[in-house]
């Protein structure tokens, strides 16, 4: 075996024998949490701020896309006069 394989076996030898299984928590999952309405406002708070971010990226994108197409429509026109 050369050095680069013995190299591979040691860490990999290593890395199962550090390796530790995950023991699950003594917490209960059984618990409803039941949202207050001081969550639910603050969500819909965040609904609305993403909401109003998307107004000007739509009209912004709009704009690229019209802008596009009449840019191909002034090249056209240039370049049947000529």
């Amino acid at each position: 075996m050369n050095a680069k394989s013995v190299t591979a076996l040691n860490a990999a030898l290593i890395t199962l024998a550090t390796v530790t299984t995950a023991h699950a928590s003594g917490a209960a999952t059984n618990k409803v949490f039941i949202s207050g309405p001081l969550i639910l406002i603050f969500l819909g708070f965040c609904a609305l701020v993403v909401v109003v971010q998307l107004i000007p990226a739509i009209s912004a994108l709009y704009g690229m896309l019209k802008g596009a197409k009449d840019s191909k429509v002034e090249a056209r026109a240039e370049a049947k006069s000529r």
